[in-house]
């Protein structure tokens, strides 16, 4: 890398996330329109990966970048207290478009402190100390998230809080009781039974999971999972966690995964697409009943740039976005073309073992044999240089396609906004980075 560039002078000051240093692949990116966004020589590239999840309104949102500019210029800073227009409107506008009757609104920074004042808050709640999530979930960064994780990104850091236990995913495709769909009853939601039973539902705040499953592969849980779920916590008296940091606005084509199955959870999680990504926010959403509680109880949580202004406006405009341009429905009909693309190319590549998606949230998890469902690489092992997902990774790249590669699977998740003529051409390029893969 030559001296004095862009990414030299970069790498010399500012530490890249998840990775060695030295191994760091950086997303090179100098402006963005709708799905596209553009490197610093002018290279457009599909972002199939909405930055990180979080740039669901797309690139280039003017009414997003104007609600920022005129709060910024109006009042840029604001005591965690402070009472202003964007504050009260983006309660009013969560209130509407979240599930049931969730109608209060803790507004910090990001997912992971999202989901850790729904930790505290949970807790402060019942009294109780224990909580239950999923084996492959991931839900931050922080100690708190990364305690409730599943994934291997947590290992690093361990040992985390005490008191998480784990129950079986929806993983359908992997099922861990060897089971198929229906005939199964939805084990894996009784095993949520049998964990509270073996934890003591006395003991237990509880249940954290995320809508629908995301980085760790995009498992669309059964119809019956939710319900079963919402019905097994209201029966042990624990308080139903919806982590929809990575689902929520619109990303499976409904403003909420857990619409999907009509679930209005006790508490809701929310950051990524609530600004389109255009500002840092995150959000904790509570039913009525639960939010009383701080009536006279306090409510230990807090920070300095809790409800920052320019946060708060940027949300306002995000969600007139996806409302005025009929985002959320437009996910859905493109949910419907990406769902045909895949069975396309799962049809043409044996190695693709699974392909599933909600909305614009899809997932095709890779093998080494069809038949035998063989992963291509072990459990949070990295590839091989030269092997097939070490190869995808550089077809994508070379083809100027921006998505995730993670483990055995390849995510498919696009700007909202994306039109039918750009996404079929991102499956076109999938295609042929999947056939270089294979050879």
């Amino acid at each position: 890398m030559a001296e004095g560039t862009l990414e030299a002078r970069q790498r010399r000051h500012v530490l890249s996330t998840w990775t060695p240093q030295a191994a760091a692949s950086p997303v090179h990116i100098a402006s963005g329109d709708g799905a596209v966004f553009y490197d610093d020589h002018g290279n457009a590239w599909l972002d199939f990966e909405s930055q990180v999840f979080n740039a669901n309104a797309g690139h280039g949102q003017q009414a997003i970048i104007e609600a920022i500019q005129q709060q910024a210029s109006t009042l840029a800073v604001a005591h965690p207290a402070a009472v202003f227009e964007a504050k009260a409107r983006l309660g009013e506008l969560l209130t509407d478009v979240t599930p049931g009757d969730i109608d209060a609104f803790f507004l910090c920074l990001s997912g992971a402190e999202a989901v850790e004042n729904a930790y505290k808050i949970a807790r402060m709640i019942t009294g109780r100390q224990k909580v239950v999530a999923r084996r492959r979930s991931y839900h931050g960064a922080s100690m708190g998230a990364l305690s409730l994780t599943g994934d291997w990104r947590r290992w690093p850091a361990e040992p985390g809080l005490w008191g998480v236990a784990r129950t079986e995913d929806p993983y359908c495709y992997r099922c861990p009781f060897g089971l198929e769909h229906p005939a199964c009853g939805v084990r894996c939601a009784s095993h949520l039974e049998h964990v509270i039973e073996m934890e003591g539902p006395e003991n237990i705040a509880a249940v954290f999971m995320e809508g629908v499953t995301g980085a760790n592969g995009g498992f669309i849980p059964p119809p019956e999972y939710w319900p079963r779920v919402r019905e097994i916590c209201d029966r042990h008296g624990i308080l139903l966690v919806a982590d929809e940091v990575f689902t929520g606005f619109g990303r499976t084509g409904k403003w909420f995964a857990v619409d999907h199955w009509g679930v209005v959870p006790d508490l809701i999680t929310m950051a990524k697409g609530i600004t389109g990504g255009y500002a840092p926010l995150g959000a904790v959403g509570l039913r009525p009943h639960l939010a009383r509680h701080f009536d006279d109880a306090t409510l230990w949580c807090g920070l300095t740039s809790y409800a920052h202004p320019v946060s708060c406006a940027a949300a306002v405009a995000a969600i007139g976005v996806y409302q005025d341009q009929g985002l959320i429905a437009h996910a859905a009909a493109m949910g419907d073309v990406l769902g045909e693309g895949f069975a396309t190319l799962k049809a043409r590549h044996p190695i693709i073992g699974d392909a599933r998606h909600l909305g614009l949230l899809g997932t095709l998890e890779l093998v080494a044999d069809r038949d035998t469902r063989a992963p291509l690489v072990g459990y949070a092992q990295n590839p091989a240089p030269g092997s097939p997902l070490a190869r995808l990774k550089a077809g994508l790249k070379k083809r100027h396609v921006h998505a995730l590669v993670r483990g055995n699977t390849l995510m498919v998740t696009p700007p909202l906004c994306i039109t039918e003529t750009q996404l079929q051409d991102g499956l076109a390029r999938i295609d042929a980075a999947l056939a270089e893969a294979a050879e």
